[in-house]
């Protein structure tokens, strides 16, 4: 059988599947949902929050999953989309990395409207086709949980902060995370180290070595994989928050909670509506209320003082009276980011453009 890797498409599938009306390719059967990984299905991070999901959709009825993990952020994923439209008839495809959406899903999704394409990163904007979602939740929510635990949990007041690039959802995290924490001692600090990519595993460890040295004893992350951060942050024998899926397993004896994706919301809707022929929509949203995201169980490690306060402030995000980024508000070079009197909710597109780190925060964007 033809691999999707090396699949050359023939011209007389593209005309049939080009031409079929939009709703008729869910009519009948099964519903062939492609899943698209940038890295390994378990790595701990990223990629394993979405195949969780993807594990999920499998036991639906009537739908029938293809996975390829390792596509790059080039031309190769659309080779990959390509393959799996015409060759697995896949009618709805889930392109989980940040760096799929442009060129890439665009064209394909252009090439192939009777196809649903959905985009992890809530990139969707107007003018573009209209068979693209846009999923994305509000970690930043659990992000400020993790805050909250960790600064109760610190003895030096120290926090790390293990960090790719400085894009504003980045940045969203580290700050919202240094929040969580001066929530509990507006005396205590956060110091980020920008590794530069998604997956630089040498410089995680260097890193998160390099934060411990300099005193921190929570140390959390925003890259692909922090499974490399929260190992080393074990064996240094300091305390850690996760990121994406749960790394409690890699740190029994320091690991706090952790900020997790639960996208099977996102997923189960979105093919819940290819299955009904539904308009799906362009811009998927949501936070701890919506089901988008959620935090890992409490290590046996947390103090009960801990679980309270992270508790009681959950409960206020549920209910929606929870605002993070709120005025007066002063970035780390004392200007004023949020003035008195403003607040941002989560829906405010101003978040989306963050470009500061918040007083307290030790690092350069």
């Amino acid at each position: 059988m033809t691999s999707r890797r090396t699949f050359i498409k023939d011209a007389s599938l593209l005309a049939l599947a080009t031409m079929a009306p939009f709703r008729s390719v869910f009519a009948a059967g099964n519903t062939t949902v492609g899943v698209i990984y940038v890295g390994a299905r378990g790595d701990y991070g990223y990629n394993q929050a979405q195949a969780s999901a993807a594990a999920i959709i499998k036991k639906l009825p009537n739908v029938k999953v293809v996975e390829e993990e390792n596509v790059p952020e080039t031309i190769a994923v659309q080779k990959t989309m390509e393959a799996m439209i015409e060759q697995d008839g896949a009618t709805l495809v889930f392109a989980t990395s940040f760096g799929y959406f442009d060129p890439h899903v665009l064209k394909m999704a252009a090439k192939y409207p009777n196809v649903r394409f959905a985009h992890c990163g809530g990139l969707w904007k107007q003018g573009n086709p209209p068979n693209i979602a846009s999923y994305f939740g509000y970690i930043d929510e659990c992000q400020y949980l993790n805050g909250v635990v960790a600064g109760h949990m610190s003895k030096s007041r120290k926090l790390g902060f293990v960090a790719a690039k400085p894009i504003p959802q980045v940045l969203r995290n580290i700050n919202s995370f240094t929040l969580g924490a001066q929530s509990v001692d507006p005396a205590i600090t956060t110091q980020v180290i920008f590794t530069g990519d998604w997956s630089m595993p040498v410089k995680e460890a260097e890193a998160t070595n390099s934060l411990v040295d300099q005193g921190c004893d929570v140390i959390t992350c925003h890259v692909d994989g922090p499974k490399v951060v929260v190992e080393t942050a074990e064996k240094r024998g300091v305390m850690s928050c996760g990121y994406h899926a749960s790394q409690a397993a890699l740190a029994p004896k320091g690991y706090l909670t952790g900020a997790e994706w639960d996208w099977a919301t996102p997923y189960k809707e979105l093919v819940a509506d290819a299955q009904a022929g539904k308009p799906q929509p362009n811009v998927l949203r949501g936070g701890l209320k919506e089901g988008f995201v959620k935090m890992s169980p409490y290590g046996a490690k947390v103090t009960p003082d801990a679980k309270k306060a992270a508790d009681t402030i959950k409960g206020s995000m549920m209910a929606g009276d929870f605002v993070i980024f709120k005025g007066p508000m002063k970035d780390n070079k004392g200007g004023v980011a949020i003035a008195s009197g403003t607040s941002h909710i989560q829906t405010d597109y101003t978040l989306e453009s963050m470009n500061y780190l918040v007083a307290g925060v030790a690092g350069q964007i």
